[in-house]
């Protein structure tokens, strides 16, 4: 039987993905990879058996490796900013 892990190591987990997700250089696949992270994360908060939430934990860790990876290889190139995007972070409202 598998250990649950704590709710620390989830959050730490989720803001690992979050982290990542803002690495993406494109904004389409940021904004994907954002929603994405947030939708699963939140779908997996109604798990109860501890069974069920280590797999989902492991499923996770693993996803986050790929994330990882693709992140790297999106600030290999560049893209032009959307007309959906702030032209700078200072961005005010």
């Amino acid at each position: 039987m598998a250990t649950a892990p704590t709710r620390l190591q989830v959050l730490a987990l989720y803001k690992q993905f979050i982290k990542n997700s803002k690495q993406f250089n494109n904004y389409n696949f940021r904004e994907y990879f954002l929603r994405r992270s947030r939708d699963s994360f939140k779908q997996n908060m109604a798990l109860q058996k501890p069974e069920e939430v280590s797999r989902a934990y492991s499923d996770a860790k693993e996803e986050l490796g790929i994330l990882k990876r693709q992140a790297v290889i999106s600030q290999m190139y560049t893209f032009d900013k959307l007309v959906v995007e702030p032209l700078n972070n200072k961005h005010h409202h």
